[in-house]
């Protein structure tokens, strides 16, 4: 098959960035009186989830840096629902693989599934936090706040600081009651279990993150308990502004290098590619792709592949690196079993594209609409098609920044040119 020839692109994002991230840090939570919060030798587990945040071990190790300056004893607690397995063990490497670690955050981990009740919402549901959380004596919430890859919500209380105290700190535990109730669980329900952990622990303030279309960090911002419920929302709106998209509205084929855990919860941003396969759920309208080709899984997901089954393509190299298990664990807890179906699997690249190619129907293969990243966290370079060049020209938010060249793929048939 003849392919189309393809030109490297630079999306041109603006957006605020953080320098200094240890000194926001410190100033955060000066401003919102950590010190006085606090009595000496004090107890105080600092959370830390499984998504990929820039400068996210900084963070922890600044916040960390901040709290014994204040004279208290800072531990790391893994605050992921049921991510790395839903096991202790599991959970902690999915920690080192973000950076998180004891040695470059200067705290000690402590990992556990365990969980205790402290006490449940006005409609009975029971609220469960992780054991070592519940034993502290104070709790310092960090999360990125973010649109939501599975639901909107009406209360704007989507990815941050709300979801962290609910089902980050709520455990496999958690997450299985809360899923258990399918979109309305994590987004009706989470806000309410949230509410009943910020009154019954004992929580210094949350810090939250918002990024820019750059994968850096944009804001931080230290929050008093009582006050996350009402800001967030704002911070959301914050986040949306800053949030990446791709160029175009209509794909014929869009291919992504790499899938993963610290990517997205969802493997690919469901944002990002206008599918969310939520049964019983609308699908996104935009943007519009017939054929989406998972190429790899990231050495960060440990071999959970959950998001693959937003793809309709997928490589043998991915397919080889799925570990079930935690895969399954995953996706059977979030209930959202579709994503983790597995598509077509092929050879490898070359094949993936072919194949998507010759099922493009009445399209030639030169006039192809292909868009290729890296992940749909990266969005700043990526190669288009021939084809796409017009419409390239006609956005003001685009560049292109290379000359127009052969698909080239080595003798395994994967791309030559990594993005």
């Amino acid at each position: 098959m003849k392919l189309p020839k393809m030109v490297k692109v630079r999306q041109i994002f603006h957006g605020p960035h953080i320098e200094n991230i240890e000194a926001a840090v410190f100033e955060q939570l000066e401003q919102v009186g950590i010190g006085a919060k606090l009595k000496p030798g004090a107890r105080v587990a600092v959370t830390a989830g499984s998504r990929g945040i820039a400068n996210i071990a900084l963070i922890i190790r600044s916040a960390v840096r901040a709290l014994k300056q204040a004279g208290a004893l800072p531990f790391i607690v893994p605050a992921m629902g049921s991510h790395g397995g839903a096991t202790a063990e599991g959970q902690i490497e999915v920690l080192h693989s973000l950076g998180v670690t004891e040695a470059y955050c200067e705290a000690p981990i402590l990992s556990s599934m365990d969980v205790v009740q402290i006490g449940e919402t006005a409609g009975g549901l029971p609220v469960y936090t992780d054991k070592y959380a519940s034993e502290a004596d104070g709790v310092l919430l960090i999360g990125r706040v973010k649109l939501h890859t599975d639901f909107k919500s009406p209360l704007q209380l989507e990815s941050g600081l709300m979801k962290m105290a609910a089902i980050g700190l709520g455990k496999h535990k958690q997450a299985l009651q809360l899923h258990s109730y399918g979109v309305k669980g994590i987004r009706d329900m989470m806000p309410l279990i949230a509410e009943v952990v910020l009154t019954k622990v004992n929580v210094l303030c949350g810090l939250a993150i918002v990024e820019n279309a750059f994968d850096q960090t944009a804001h931080v911002e230290a929050i008093a308990s009582d006050q996350i419920a009402g800001r967030e929302p704002e911070l959301l709106q914050m986040s949306a502004q800053l949030f990446p998209k791709l160029p175009l509205e209509d794909i014929d084929v869009l291919v992504v290098d790499e899938i993963g855990k610290n990517i997205s919860g969802t493997g690919m941003d469901t944002n990002i590619i206008g599918r969310l396969r939520i049964l019983g759920e609308e699908e996104l309208q935009s943007p519009r792709i017939k054929y989406v080709i998972a190429g790899d899984l990231s050495e960060e997901s440990h071999g959970n592949a959950l998001g693959i089954g937003l793809a309709d393509l997928t490589t043998k190299r991915l397919f080889d690196k799925i570990d079930f298990q935690k895969m399954n664990e995953n996706v059977i807890t979030s209930s959202f079993l579709s994503r983790a179906a597995i598509p077509i699997v092929l050879k490898n690249d070359q094949e993936a594209l072919e194949v998507a190619l010759r099922c493009n129907w009445g399209t030639e293969s030169g006039q192809a609409r292909i868009v290729r990243i890296h992940s749909t966290l990266h969005l700043e370079h990526m190669y288009v098609s021939e084809s796409l060049l017009p419409e390239m020209a006609n956005l003001p938010n685009v560049e292109v920044v290379g000359g127009l060249e052969e698909v080239a793929f080595d003798e395994d048939g994967h791309y030559v040119t990594k993005l």
